[in-house]
C-alpha cells in the first residue's frame, strides 16, 4: 500500500473515488450533530443542463469552501439538486415531438407531460452524473427537485400566501412577450441586445387639413397599426395649438388625437411621439392617463391580426417591410434614419421579445424588498466583492412588480380556479378550491384551474429553505437554516440572489446567508464570452478526459480574477502539478518507508534540526496560515497561488533538492514526511482525487483525506528570520543559475564563485556547502570586498555582491562574438516589428490581440537585448 505505481493514472483514480465518496456517502451531513453546521445551497442547474466551463467554476469553488469547513470540524451541508427549467425543458421535448411532425397541442397537456417526466427521469440525471465526476462533495442523499411532491406543496403554499397578503395579484399589463415561446417573461428574462437598426419618420395629416401634417418617428413600423393618439409635451410651444386637433391614421384611416403629456421629451426627434397603448410600457402608461383605446394588433406568436387590416397574417417583421412600402406609396413616409438601440430577447431561445398587452399574475415586489435592502445596507449580508453590492441596491430600490404567469405546460401550475363568473379561487388543490365556490355560490359549480404556470424562478427563489422540508418544521430546517455561502454568477443577482433574500425574510424571518460571493465570467483568451456560436467554448469534460478532473479545478482556479482568460493549454498547469504531487510524493514515501508518522512536527521540531528542516517547517506553517486565511476571504486563486509556491518551489524544488544524499537521516525522513502529510491536508480542497490517492499510500488505506482533519499552523514553528534567510540563499543560488545560463556554461563545468557581504557574511559561511552543491560550485570564497574584477559575471542579492570568474570556463572573444550576433539579430526582429506599429494603416486594420502580441514581443526584444548589452559590456579584453 506504500509504494505508490510510477505512472500518475488520473482516469483510474478519478473514476475510483468519484465512485466511492458516494457509495461511503462521506458527505452526507447529519441534522443532529453537535458540530457547527456549515452550509451552502447549490445553484440548482437546469435538469437539462451538461457540464459547461461556468459550471465547472462555480461548482469547484463551493467545493473548496465545503470540503476545508468539512475538514476544520463543521458539519458541512452542501445541498444539492436540480430545477425543472420550465421553458427550456419544454422547448428540449417540443424540439423532439417536432422530429416526429408532432407540437404539444396535437399530444394534448397530459400526455405532453408525461413526455417531460419521461425525459426527465432519462436524461435529467446527466448533470448531476457530471458534478459527481468534477469531485463536488455534495450532501448526495439530499438531493432535490424543483418540482418534486414536497417542494410543489411548498411552492403552492407561498403563492397562497402571497395572494392572501394581497402581494400576488392578476392584471392586465404590458409585458415581455416571446412569440417563438409563446409566453410571458419577467424583465429580468429579456436580455437586452444592442442592435442596428433604423428610425422611420411617419406623416400623420390632420383631419381638417390634410396637406399639414405631424411627423412621429419608430423603430417598430407595423406597431403604428394600433396607435390611438399622438402625444407631445405640454410645455412644446410648436404644438401648443395642436393639443386636442384629430389627425387621420395613416394607412387605417382612423381618427386619433393629438394629446399632451409630460412624459414626451421635447428635445427627441420631433417632439411628436405615436402612442400604441397595446404594444409600448410607457405607451401604456399614457394610454391610461388619458383613457385610450387598446387596440392590440397582434396574435401571440408574432403575426398580425385582424386589427391590422390590410396586414394581417404577416410575421412581424415581414409587415414592418411591407407598412414601410406602403407608407411611401400613399404619400405617408418622410424619412428613415440608421438608429442603434437596446433591444430585449428572451432568455432561452434568443428571439427578439414584444412588448405585449397581456392578462399575467405579478408579485408586488416593494414591500418584500424592504428587509433585503436593510440587510444589505446593515452588513448583515456581505457581497464579494464589494463592489456587486451597488448593482444589487440599483436594483432594489427601483424594483418593479414581478410577472410570475408563463403560457407553458411544464412547471408549476398556478393554484387558482374559475367559475363560469369569471370569480378567482385560490386553493391548495381542485377539492379546497372547490369547497370555497360551495361557500359562495351556496351549491357545486363547475370550475376550470388557470392554464398558466408560474415562472421557474418562483420556485428557484425558495431553494435555501423548501429543501430542507419547510412549511413543515425539520430537524433539518432547524439545523442548516441559514446557511452561510452562496456562489453565483452576476448574471443571476436578481433572477435569484435577491429574490432569495426576500423570500427568506418573508417566510424564515431571517437571511438565507451571510456572504454572496460573485464570480467571474470564463472567457477565451481574446477576452470573449464563451459561446456555441462563436465557436469558441472548451468543453470541460473533454479537458477531464484529457487531463483529468483536478487539472480542470486547479487550473480554472488559479487563472480566476474578476473574469478568466482560458485557453485548453492552460489546463497543462492543473495537469503538471497533479503529476507533480503524484512524483514527489512517490519519492518521498520511497526513501521513508517504516518511518514513524504519529510523531507531530512540533515535537520533530525539538530535535537540533539545521537551518533547511527548520525552514521548510516554518515554511510550512506560514502556508497554512495564510491558505487559510484566502480561503475564509474567498481568495481562491492566492490560495491556490500558496500552496503551488510552497509544494512546488519550496518543498519539492529545493528541500528535496537538498535532502537528496540525506535520505539515510532519521530526522530528515521525519520532516519529509510529516510535511507531505501536511501538504496533502491542504492541497485537498483543491485536487481532491490525486490528494485522496496518495493518501490512501501513505497511511495505508486507514483514514480518508476529505474526512481527516484541517492542519493547524503553528506559530511557534514559524521563524520569518530562517524564511528570510532562506529566501536569501535561494536567490543567490538562482543568481548563479542565471549567470551559468547566460554564459552558455555546461552544467558539469565547475566555476569558481567570490562573494563579499556587509551584514550576511555568517549565513554565507554556515551555508557555503548547501551552496556550493547546488550551484554546482568548484569553490566559494567569501571576501570583505570582491578581489575578482575583470572578465567576471556579477550579480547582486540584497547585500551580497557575487562575482564569477569567465576567463577559464570561456572563450571571451568567442563568446563575445556569440552575443553580438544575436544582438543584431534580435535588433533586426525590433525593427522590423517598431515599423509595422508606426504604419497607421496596419494600426488601423489589425486585430487588437494581433498589436498586443506585436507590443509584447517588442517590449520583450528590448529587455533581451538591454540585458545581452550588459553582458557584452561585462566581457574587457
Amino acid at each position: 500500500m506504500n509504494d505508490l505505481p510510477t505512472k500518475y493514472n488520473f482516469k483510474e483514480i478519478d473514476a475510483k473515488w468519484a465512485d466511492r465518496w458516494v457509495k461511503d456517502n462521506v458527505f452526507n451531513a447529519k441534522a443532529d450533530t453537535k458540530k457547527a453546521p456549515y452550509v451552502i445551497t447549490i445553484p440548482p442547474p437546469n435538469v437539462t443542463g451538461i457540464l459547461h466551463m461556468g459550471h465547472a467554476l462555480n461548482n469547484t469553488l463551493q467545493d473548496i469552501i465545503v470540503r476545508y469547513k468539512r475538514m476544520k470540524g463543521d458539519e458541512a451541508c452542501w445541498m444539492v439538486g436540480t430545477d425543472h427549467a420550465g421553458i427550456a425543458t419544454q422547448n428540449v421535448v417540443e424540439k423532439k415531438l417536432a422530429q416526429e411532425n408532432k407540437t404539444r397541442h396535437d399530444v394534448g397537456r397530459e400526455e405532453f407531460l408525461k413526455e417531460v417526466w419521461d425525459w426527465k427521469e432519462h436524461h435529467g440525471s446527466t448533470i448531476i452524473r457530471q458534478l459527481k465526476a468534477l469531485g463536488a462533495s455534495c450532501d448526495w442523499p439530499r438531493e432535490r427537485f424543483t418540482m418534486d411532491e414536497g417542494y410543489s406543496e411548498a411552492v403552492k403554499k407561498v403563492f397562497i400566501e402571497l395572494y392572501k397578503k394581497d402581494l400576488i395579484y392578476q392584471g392586465e399589463r404590458i409585458i415581455n412577450w416571446c412569440p417563438r415561446c409563446n409566453t410571458a417573461l419577467s424583465d429580468e428574462e429579456a436580455e437586452h441586445q444592442e442592435h442596428q437598426g433604423t428610425l422611420t419618420h411617419i406623416r400623420y395629416p390632420f383631419k381638417d387639413n390634410p396637406t399639414k401634417h405631424v411627423i412621429v418617428a419608430t423603430t417598430r413600423p407595423e406597431t403604428m397599426l394600433g396607435d390611438t393618439a399622438v402625444a407631445v409635451n405640454p410645455e412644446d410651444k410648436r404644438y401648443k395649438d395642436c393639443i386636442g386637433q384629430t389627425l387621420i391614421l395613416p394607412l387605417m384611416n382612423r381618427e386619433i388625437k393629438i394629446i399632451a403629456d409630460d412624459f414626451v421629451d421635447p428635445e427627441f426627434g420631433t417632439g411628436a411621439v405615436k402612442v400604441t397603448p397595446a404594444h409600448d410600457p410607457n405607451d401604456f402608461g399614457m394610454g391610461q392617463r388619458h383613457n385610450l383605446e387598446f387596440i392590440n394588433v397582434m396574435h401571440e406568436d408574432g403575426r398580425i391580426n385582424n386589427n391590422g387590416g390590410a396586414f394581417s397574417g404577416l410575421d412581424r417583421f415581414e409587415a414592418r417591410k411591407k407598412v414601410v412600402e406602403k407608407l411611401k406609396e400613399d404619400g405617408f413616409f418622410e424619412k428613415v434614419e440608421d438608429h442603434t438601440h437596446a433591444v430585449g430577447h428572451c432568455y432561452r431561445c434568443d428571439d427578439i421579445i414584444e412588448p405585449y398587452l397581456s392578462k399575467q399574475w405579478f408579485v408586488k415586489m416593494e414591500p418584500l424588498a424592504g428587509p433585503a435592502i436593510d440587510a444589505v445596507k446593515t452588513g448583515k449580508i456581505k457581497f464579494h466583492p464589494a463592489r456587486w453590492e451597488k448593482t444589487y441596491m440599483n436594483w432594489m430600490e427601483n424594483i418593479r412588480d414581478w410577472c410570475i404567469s408563463r403560457q407553458i405546460w411544464w412547471g408549476h401550475r398556478i393554484p387558482v380556479w374559475y367559475d363560469a363568473e369569471g370569480n378567482i379561487f385560490v386553493a391548495h388543490d381542485e377539492d379546497e378550491a372547490k369547497a370555497q365556490a360551495k361557500e359562495k355560490h351556496g351549491k357545486d359549480v363547475a370550475l376550470r384551474q388557470d392554464e398558466d404556470v408560474l415562472d421557474t424562478w418562483f420556485s428557484s427563489w425558495l431553494w435555501p429553505f423548501a429543501t430542507f422540508g419547510w412549511p413543515e418544521k425539520t430537524d433539518d430546517l432547524k439545523t442548516f437554516y441559514p446557511g452561510h455561502a452562496l456562489f453565483t454568477a452576476p448574471e443571476i443577482i436578481f433572477f435569484w440572489v435577491a429574490r432569495m433574500i426576500m423570500a427568506g425574510y418573508e417566510f424564515m424571518g431571517d437571511l438565507p446567508f451571510k456572504d454572496v460571493y460573485i464570480h467571474g465570467t470564463v472567457r477565451d483568451a481574446k477576452g470573449r464570452k464563451m459561446s456555441k456560436s462563436l465557436g469558441n467554448s472548451i468543453d470541460p469534460l473533454d479537458i477531464i478526459e484529457k487531463y483529468g478532473a483536478d487539472a480542470l479545478r486547479f487550473s480554472l482556479i488559479i487563472n480566476s480574477g474578476q473574469d478568466l482568460y482560458i485557453s485548453e493549454e492552460k489546463f497543462e498547469i492543473g495537469r503538471n502539478f497533479a503529476n507533480k504531487i503524484w512524483n514527489a510524493s512517490r519519492l518521498v514515501m520511497m526513501n521513508t518507508e517504516g518511518v514513524d508518522t504519529s510523531t507531530s512536527l512540533s515535537d520533530i521540531a525539538q530535535n537540533d534540526l539545521d537551518l533547511p528542516d527548520k525552514w521548510i517547517i516554518s515554511s510550512l506553517n506560514t502556508t497554512i496560515d495564510k491558505v487559510s486565511t484566502a480561503i475564509e476571504s474567498y481568495r481562491y486563486s492566492e490560495a491556490e497561488s500558496l500552496i503551488y509556491d510552497f509544494f512546488w518551489k519550496n518543498f519539492c524544488d529545493w528541500y528535496l533538492e537538498i535532502i537528496k544524499n540525506r535520505w539515510d537521516d532519521p530526522t530528515t525522513k521525519q520532516v519529509a514526511r510529516k510535511v507531505l502529510e501536511e501538504s496533502l491536508r491542504i492541497m485537498h480542497p483543491f485536487l481532491p482525487f490525486v490528494t485522496e490517492e496518495v493518501w490512501q499510500h501513505l497511511k495505508e488505506g486507514n483514514t480518508l483525506l476529505c474526512v481527516d482533519a484541517w492542519p493547524q499552523s503553528n506559530a511557534k514553528l514559524i521563524d520569518q528570520k530562517i524564511e528570510t534567510e532562506m529566501a536569501t540563499i535561494f536567490e543567490l543560488i538562482g543568481s548563479i543559475r542565471n549567470i551559468r545560463a547566460e554564459w552558455n556554461i555546461k552544467p558539469g563545468e565547475k566555476i569558481d564563485c567570490y562573494v563579499s557581504t556587509e551584514e550576511d557574511k555568517a549565513l554565507l559561511e554556515n551555508n557555503a556547502d548547501l551552496i556550493t552543491s547546488l550551484a554546482r560550485l568548484g569553490s566559494i570564497t567569501i571576501e570583505d570586498k570582491l578581489s575578482q574584477t575583470k572578465n567576471v559575471a556579477s550579480t547582486v542579492v540584497g547585500p551580497i555582491k557575487c562575482a564569477i570568474p569567465l576567463g577559464d570556463v570561456i572563450d571571451v572573444d568567442k563568446e563575445k562574438k556569440r552575443i553580438e550576433k544575436q544582438i543584431a539579430d534580435h535588433t533586426k526582429q525590433r525593427t522590423g516589428i517598431e515599423k509595422r506599429l508606426s504604419n497607421e494603416n496596419f494600426v488601423a486594420k489589425a486585430p487588437a490581440d494581433v498589436i498586443d502580441k506585436d507590443k509584447e514581443k517588442l517590449k520583450g526584444l528590448i529587455d533581451k537585448i538591454e540585458k545581452m548589452q550588459e553582458v557584452v559590456n561585462a566581457l574587457k579584453p
